[in-house]
């Protein structure tokens, strides 16, 4: 962390709609404000297992809600988000286990390629509607954010090592650490302690807590 600049930390799993909207506008802030912005891809299934937390989808009328919620925000924050029909069967029968193992491997090898990484299979299963959860479409993902299919390959026999599942799983422990139950969490490191905020729409409090 560069002298006097905040040290700001987004967990987030690329199921989560709202995780991609913080995900965009902090990485737009991250050129403005005095921050270092610090990504955190993490499990959102063991955060909401550990919490006891639940799905929006599992409450109609907050489901409901969430449909018109995300749309205005994408089209507030300029995100291409698009909610579908069969928006919450999509999110209940994907498993991104695998997609965030691929970014946590990216992040340990080459993380300057993690936020192109991350924003594809964003683009993939929130603008595309498409699958993210088989190899073959997370090497597709990978392609689309300039790797080579060797290094993609690579990625891939690295998701099953213990290194890559330890360190997804220690990250998705630092977040529950710091109080989240669900995502984005945003963590920024002020005064010497750090300040939870969970969500896309906290960034107002966020800036306002950290001088910006």
């Amino acid at each position: 962390v560069r002298m006097g600049r905040t040290l700001v930390e987004l967990f987030y799993d690329v199921v989560s709609p709202y995780s991609w909207l913080g995900f965009e506008v902090l990485c737009r802030y991250q050129h403005i404000w005095n921050i270092d912005l610090r990504l955190r891809p993490a499990f959102l299934g063991g955060i909401m297992q550990a919490t006891g937390n639940k799905p929006p989808a599992m409450l109609p009328k907050r489901a409901e809600y969430m449909l018109k919620d995300v749309s205005r925000m994408a089209k507030y924050y300029q995100v291409p988000v698009k909610m579908s029909g069969d928006v919450f069967q999509r999110i209940l029968g994907t498993s991104t286990l695998g997609a965030m193992r691929f970014i946590t491997a990216i992040d340990m090898t080459q993380p300057q390629y993690l936020e192109p990484l991350s924003r594809e299979f964003w683009i993939r299963f929130w603008s595309q509607h498409e699958d993210i959860s088989q190899p073959e479409n997370i090497l597709a993902v990978a392609q689309k954010a300039g790797l080579s299919s060797e290094v993609a390959q690579k990625l891939l026999e690295m998701i099953s090592t213990p290194a890559v599942k330890n360190r997804l799983r220690d990250t998705t422990e630092e977040a529950l650490k710091y109080g989240a139950f669900g995502m984005p969490a945003v963590v920024a490191h002020f005064n010497g302690k750090p300040h939870l905020f969970f969500g896309s729409d906290r960034l107002e409090l966020l800036s306002s807590i950290i001088g910006e």
